[in-house]
């Protein structure tokens, strides 16, 4: 196919690609455990008369140089011209199925990956040249704020990055709490405690498949506890994340004690016929961002009946728009929406609070991880919430500011680290060796 290079608009001269490593705590999850350093690509597109835009997405050589490879397919283009930029990379790449996601939590695609990050920077640059945020390019502002969940881990003790397991005796607060070990229900409600009482999140997330589901689960009502209905202001929404671990019958079986807690159940089973087994079986809600993760899942999805709740990430489904369609897409087959996240810094979380902020139907608080980094690549410091929520930033664009002083810095420390993508499996081993990943464990 012959595609038009429409130059009517600012067109791009350069292509900036800077993988990152920022700080992350020894957090534990259904793959195994965070490294001290979690990865991150920051893209930044310049056009001819020098406006920068600029995105981030997961960092991975392999993802850093398929950008690079298709970075001559990008110079020239007009940033408006969205849906010419996409098909051109789309030629280049060729389409992606399921199966190249991968097992794990995280999604390995590619060309989601890519196209996200360029579409992003492309809009920054759009809502620059137009004097408007990015929220108005997606239709506009619904809310004022966005509201998020706190993200609770178990974890080893330790402050990741140099510090490695280590910890600084002098952190306070939730900086404290970040360092500090987490292994039972009384570790998790303490650090939902101090993350609460640091962020004023009006919701709970647990990230599960770690533990054997009855500690799990004794873990969630030890949050009920702590978190219910005696609590002043009243109970605080509770989730917990299996990350697709369990079996069908034990999904049943902790299902239906949870019910009574729970506001969703996230990817208890692996695949959208298991979970519509047991969406079957259960009164509470079940919510995915792993069976049902592209616009290719959808007919089996609403065919299966497997999910109530989908978890959209801009990262993932293709773009900020693309999720705006996944939007109407839920709003017509009755399905809630929300959103993943992943260790990220505060231009993935601009380009979260404009999406969710133009949301016709955010029926469900924002994963965050956050408060669990400390490092950040954005001028004037780190986003501020309020009760739990991000105010929607107005000025044009995504409204922040590449730090180009703290993204060498990032940069160095991505070059010193040795990291060149995710491996959680790799990890584990090295604290407990011959553990391996199991796609479902119990």
């Amino acid at each position: 196919m012959t595609l038009p290079n429409t130059r009517t608009g600012p067109c791009i001269r350069e292509v900036r690609i800077t993988p990152i490593a920022i700080v992350d705590p020894p957090l534990l999850n259904a793959a195994g455990l965070h490294a001290p350093y979690a990865l991150r690509t920051i893209v930044e597109l310049v056009t001819e008369d020098g406006i920068s835009g600029i995105s981030e997405i997961p960092g991975n050589v392999a993802t850093n140089d398929a950008l690079a490879s298709a970075t001559h397919l990008l110079t020239g283009r007009d940033v408006f011209q969205q849906n010419t930029i996409r098909q051109v990379l789309t030629e280049h790449f060729g389409t992606e199925n399921a199966a190249q996601r991968g097992l794990t939590p995280w999604d390995q695609r590619k060309l989601v990956h890519i196209f996200s990050a360029v579409e992003v920077a492309c809009l920054d640059i759009v809502g620059k040249v137009t004097n408007r945020p990015v929220v108005d390019l997606l239709g506009g502002k619904l809310r004022d704020q966005v509201p998020f969940s706190a993200y609770l881990f178990y974890k080893y003790e330790g402050a990741g990055g140099e510090l490695g397991f280590g910890s600084d005796p002098a952190a306070q607060g939730w900086s404290a709490a970040r360092q500090a070990a987490a292994l039972d229900p009384a570790g998790i409600v303490a650090q939902a405690q101090a993350m609460c009482a640091e962020f004023g999140f009006q919701s709970i997330k647990l990230k599960g498949g770690v533990f054997d589901p009855s500690d799990e689960v004794a873990a969630m009502f030890a949050l009920r506890d702590a978190f219910g209905p005696d609590r002043p202001g009243g109970a605080l929404p509770l989730r917990i994340d299996p990350n697709a671990l369990w079996t069908v019958e034990t999904a049943i079986r902790y299902g239906r004690q949870l019910e009574p807690i729970l506001e969703y159940l996230e990817d208890p089973v692996r695949g959208q016929a298991n979970m519509a087994t047991v969406r079957k079986a259960l009164k509470t809600p079940l919510a995915t961002n792993m069976c049902t993760t592209s616009f290719d899942d959808i007919p089996a999805s609403i065919a299966l009946g497997s999910e109530d709740i989908i978890l959209s990430d801009h990262h993932f489904w293709g773009g900020l728009r693309a999720s705006m369609t996944l939007a109407g897409i839920c709003d017509t087959f009755g399905r809630g929406l929300s959103m993943h996240s992943n260790s990220h810094l505060g231009i993935s979380l601009a380009a979260m609070v404009h999406l969710g902020a133009a949301l016709p139907n955010l029926t469900y608080a924002l994963d965050t991880h956050y408060p669990w980094q400390s490092d950040e690549v954005i001028k004037g410091g780190r986003f501020r919430f309020d009760d739990g929520a991000v105010a929607v930033p107005t000025e044009p664009g995504l409204g922040v500011e590449l730090d180009h002083e703290a993204l060498a810095r990032l940069h160095q420390n991505y070059l010193t680290c040795g990291l060149t993508e995710r491996n959680d499996e790799i990890e584990m081993q090295k604290v407990n060796p011959g553990w391996q990943f199991q796609a479902t464990r119990w």
